[in-house]
């Protein structure tokens, strides 16, 4: 299986065994290299959506949330999201322009065209996510390069809705 953290390109491949209802983690790999890693394995949790992962003997609670293909770990006060990927499938190319949809909503408004030129700070897309509108602004001047979604559809986190080039 190939996993990817947060919005890092980097692809790791595990291998995982499973033992009594402990999952252990035996190796990891990344570019056809190991990646050395401590003694660790997770059991379920005795609440809902929880875990206890275990490092070098080490207990830890974590909180876990599935999204589709990705994993939401709240852990240690943090939220770590891991992503699982179809082994040998290609990454999501993004680029210093690229912006992307920071949860699963429907892109209700596109003030802009193809090819058009933005100042920083301008507004873009307003998506609706959660009963709330969100407005996705311009991170820099430039010009729409690439425009590939519709008013009225839905998108998933992480998915590119617009490039920037300058």
């Amino acid at each position: 299986m190939e996993w990817s953290i947060g919005d890092d390109e980097k692809r790791y491949f595990s291998e995982i065994q499973i033992n009594d209802n402990i999952v252990e983690l035996s190796s990891l790999l990344s570019n056809q290299e190991i990646i050395p890693l401590p003694e660790m394995s997770l059991v379920k949790g005795s609440k809902p959506n929880s875990i206890l992962i275990n490092i070098s003997g080490e207990s830890r609670l974590a909180h876990v949330i599935k999204v589709q293909d990705s994993w939401w770990i709240h852990l240690d006060g943090r939220i770590h999201i891991v992503n699982r990927h179809e082994f040998g499938s290609a990454a999501i190319t993004r680029t210093e322009g690229s912006l992307i949809a920071p949860m699963p909503g429907t892109i209700i408004e596109i003030l802009v065209k193809d090819g058009q030129r933005v100042r920083q700070g301008q507004t873009l897309i307003v998506m609706e996510a959660m009963k709330m509108e969100h407005k996705i602004q311009a991170p820099m001047p430039g010009k729409i390069s690439s425009l590939t979604h519709k008013v009225g559809q839905r998108v998933d986190m992480g998915t590119v809705l617009i490039e920037i080039n300058e």
